[in-house]
């Protein structure tokens, strides 16, 4: 009798570490990938809800200043279960970290990814920045973008989120208005070396990220390219 209330008791701490882990009920560590199998899936309901309402899309109503990356997330509700079995163990409603979102939904609708990785991190940024109504500029990076001052907000070193393209911690910014976005001039550097041809000047380059990979550079300033095929910040005039 002893030995099972010791079992129960060690279940039971087992049970509040994995919640304080932030493990959710069905929610395994190898869904955190964005498998091929289960964006096809999701594209074929999407695909086959469309057909059924006459050319309508099974997305969530948003704002439409949001970010054009977050603008149009897949309404589960819609296709679940009347068109698919279940919600995909990788999304942000299974408890995963990727919102299932539709993008180019006026040409061709095509269901791509969110990494939410970098949402609490984003949060507590604008949280801090909040207090005191701006966000303390440490440099400024390019005209009218800035790197930030994180120890006048509170924080021991720089802060970085993990890149949804690599390996890699990708560098936080800020615009004039307070606004904290993800810098993935990394990740675009790379992709413009892979290219067999310069891009032209004024095009936006995030596509190079969009069209290679099922997961979109999302809370994201527009990028162009220099002289040098580099890739650099493109704000509005």
């Amino acid at each position: 009798m002893m030995k099972q209330k010791q079992l129960f008791i060690y279940l039971i701490g087992a049970m509040l570490l994995l919640s304080a882990c932030g493990f959710q009920s069905g929610y395994q560590p190898d869904n955190v990938n964005p498998y091929p199998e289960q964006l096809e899936q999701v594209q074929r309901a999407v695909d086959q809800y469309s057909e059924n309402t006459g050319g309508l899309l099974p997305i969530k109503e948003r704002d439409q200043t949001v970010d054009q990356f977050i603008k149009y997330p897949v309404d589960f509700m819609k296709i679940v279960p009347s068109i698919m079995g279940q919600v995909p163990p990788n999304s942000f409603e299974a408890g995963g970290f990727y919102q299932y979102i539709i993008w180019d939904v006026e040409e061709n609708p095509t269901v791509k990814l969110v990494d939410l990785r970098a949402t609490d991190i984003l949060r507590d940024l604008n949280f801090r920045r909040s207090i005191n109504g701006y966000a303390p500029i440490a440099e400024t990076l390019a005209e009218g973008v800035y790197a930030l001052d994180y120890e006048k907000m509170g924080y021991s070193s720089e802060v970085t989120v993990p890149s949804p393209y690599s390996t890699a911690q990708l560098p936080l910014v800020a615009i004039g208005t307070g606004e904290i976005f993800i810098d993935y001039s990394l990740e675009l550097n790379l992709k413009l070396q892979e290219l067999d041809e310069p891009v032209e000047p004024g095009t936006d380059i995030r596509d190079l990220l969009i069209d290679d990979s099922p997961i979109v550079p999302a809370y994201s300033l527009p990028y162009t390219v220099n002289e040098d095929n580099e890739p650099i910040f493109m704000l509005p005039e």
